[in-house]
């Protein structure tokens, strides 16, 4: 086990120091099209998580300046009210409102999906970007470990509360879910909460990251007739404050090798765009083309049909106990 946890951790370094950082988005952005981008998508109604900064914040106004009705939900009223008036000045389009909700909180993500059903709209597009690495073991007051509480139960009640407005835009309805590279150094797992004496921040990260990918295959293959489709991705190692905060030495020792917030958004706001055929619904994506979920001998591959359904199903009873 020491050693294959070696061996991803050698392999996600090598792989994602060529491919993540800011060089590597250079070299991929020699084949975009930039007619991908260009589509105008005025009457779509989106949803950004975690929409006050870093990727979150690049998505909501790349998605506003393409004529979107953003809904920026975010836990910080003033933080969330700041980034909200960033975008209009920025982009001039006053359909950008602000939803408050801590994704930390199935209770809160239930209220909020109540308040927002009650508008009677269509969602075309759901983006599951709220995301936190606590190095510390923290819970919530619901009793959850913070990072799984946000990252994976949050996502999980977000995402399919959302299922009946989002299938009212169907079959042009889309989920988009921001996960992480970090995901390559952790195979699927049923100990959500990391239950070890041992706690591990960055690896419990690396597992949330994992799950959120292993869902989207899930909710793919159980909604495939509902017109939703269901993408996860990954922005590559993005300057952000989420990371500056949650990881310093890795943010220090990579200064000016890190991609922007906007090159880290680039492909969510590019599976927003593109003709659903195109997409493959369940795959995930990097630099606007899918890519794999395992790296080469990581030992991550059998995970996924192993533990998906019951993790599926301990989500769901969790969801309907609170």
């Amino acid at each position: 086990m020491f050693i294959l946890k070696t061996w991803r951790s050698v392999a996600f370094g090598i792989y994602g120091f060529k491919n993540f950082t800011k060089s590597g988005f250079l070299e991929h952005s020699k084949n975009f099209k930039a007619e991908d981008m260009q589509a105008q998508i005025e009457g779509k109604n989106c949803i950004v998580t975690g929409a006050n900064s870093g990727i979150g914040f690049a998505t909501a106004e790349g998605l506003a300046s393409r004529g979107a009705t953003v809904f920026m939900v975010c836990r910080n009223k003033e933080k969330g009210e700041t980034a909200l008036s960033q975008i209009r000045a920025a982009t001039g389009n006053e359909n950008v409102h602000l939803e408050i909700c801590d994704i930390s909180l199935t209770s809160d993500v239930k209220s909020f999906a109540s308040r927002f059903s009650s508008k009677g709209l269509p969602v075309h597009i759901l983006v599951n970007n709220a995301g936190l690495l606590e190095n510390d073991r923290q819970t919530t007051s619901e009793g959850y470990e913070m990072n799984f509480a946000v990252n994976v139960l949050g996502t999980y009640a977000m995402t399919e509360l959302m299922l009946p407005l989002l299938e009212k835009a169907a079959p042009d309805a889309r989920v988009i879910t921001v996960s992480s590279g970090g995901m390559y150094t952790a195979p699927l797992t049923e100990d959500l909460e990391f239950s070890g004496n041992k706690f591990n921040g960055v690896e419990q990260y690396a597992r949330n990251k994992r799950v959120q990918v292993a869902l989207t295959e899930k909710w793919a293959e159980m909604y495939k007739d509902k017109g939703v489709g269901f993408y996860s991705m990954h922005p590559g190692w993005a300057e952000t404050p989420g990371v500056a905060k949650s990881l310093p030495g890795f943010s220090k020792s990579l200064e000016g090798k890190l991609r922007s917030k906007e090159e880290g958004a680039d492909t969510v706001i590019w599976l927003a765009l593109q003709p659903k055929e195109k997409l493959i619904s369940g795959g995930f994506y990097f630099d606007r083309a899918e890519a794999p979920k395992h790296l080469a001998l990581a030992g991550t591959n059998g995970s996924h049909a192993s533990y998906i359904h019951s993790i599926a199903a301990n989500l769901r009873a969790l969801l309907s106990r609170l």
